[in-house]
């Protein structure tokens, strides 16, 4: 009787511990499966590259630029995010004198059709390259708003000063080109004599160069809807000096500072 008992017993129990133990080898396998084939995601490559350029409006001029650069200071919760940059900045500047007059010319007692400025003694053209840090003053945690950053740079400026060519009759009643010297002084200046000017290539092989030094500051704007583009207002002041003094009219006095203020538009795109 006893050994009826002890069988009925195992043939009850024996078989549901053999389905648990099933259920958890089955289970550790599932576990170890997925341990072994969990997918890692892999964060993106931060944006570092940006190149742009751009056109600005002086107060005594206007500059066409290039610049390239780095950004810097990255971290994982901006990572997607514009960031403080390091910039080379490339810029061609032609400078005005503040009192400029354009006006037609006369050609024997009647208005010709050709421009000059008048009492303008030379073209004043300036190659900048300078090293530009922005930083990033408030942030831009959406792709459509606006990131603030201010601007700070200096460099080299390599001023080009070409005389300014005007044609005009002499004292013999004779029409050529003329630029200012204190002899011609009384038709340089004459107005009824001048017939316009004589073209911006004429004198270039005169060109003088004359090195100085070029700072600026400015606050800017970036307004671009994607993060690998580059759409940009900017407004700022810039200084330069130079090694000699530039005579830009015959009735103003020569100068050796340049200060402006200016406000530029800029486009370009920024790589990972």
């Amino acid at each position: 009787m006893k050994n009826v008992f002890i069988t009925i017993l195992l043939f009850l129990f024996v078989p549901n511990f053999t389905v648990l133990a099933q259920q958890n080898a089955h289970t550790d396998s599932i576990s170890n499966t997925t341990s072994l084939y969990t997918p890692r995601v892999k964060k993106p490559k931060p944006i570092t590259k940006e190149r742009s350029v751009g056109l600005r409006l002086n107060s005594d001029g206007y500059t066409v630029f290039f610049e390239t650069g780095k950004s810097i200071g990255q971290d994982a919760k901006r990572i997607e995010n514009l960031h403080d940059t390091r910039l080379w900045q490339f810029e061609f500047s032609e400078k005005n004198a503040p009192k400029e007059l354009r006006m037609y010319g006369w050609d024997r007692d009647k208005q010709s059709d050709k421009k000059y400025v008048f009492a303008k003694t030379n073209s004043f053209y300036a190659l900048k390259f300078n090293y530009i840090y922005r930083k990033m003053i408030a942030g831009k945690p959406f792709a459509k708003t606006v990131s603030v950053h201010w601007v700070n740079g200096a460099g080299l400026a390599i001023g080009l000063l070409k005389p300014y060519y005007i044609n005009a009759y002499d004292g013999a009643g004779a029409l050529k080109p003329m630029k200012y010297t204190p002899e011609n002084a009384e038709y340089f200046l004459n107005t009824y004599r001048i017939t316009g000017s004589s073209g911006l290539i004429k004198g270039i092989g005169e060109t003088k160069i004359i090195p100085g030094l070029h700072l600026k500051t400015a606050l800017h704007f970036d307004y671009s809807k994607n993060k690998f583009w580059v759409t940009a207002i900017e407004t700022g002041a810039t200084a330069e000096i130079y090694t000699s003094k530039i005579e830009l009219m015959a009735n103003q006095k020569s100068q050796q500072y340049f200060f402006n203020v200016y406000a530029g538009f800029q486009f370009g795109n920024r790589r990972r």
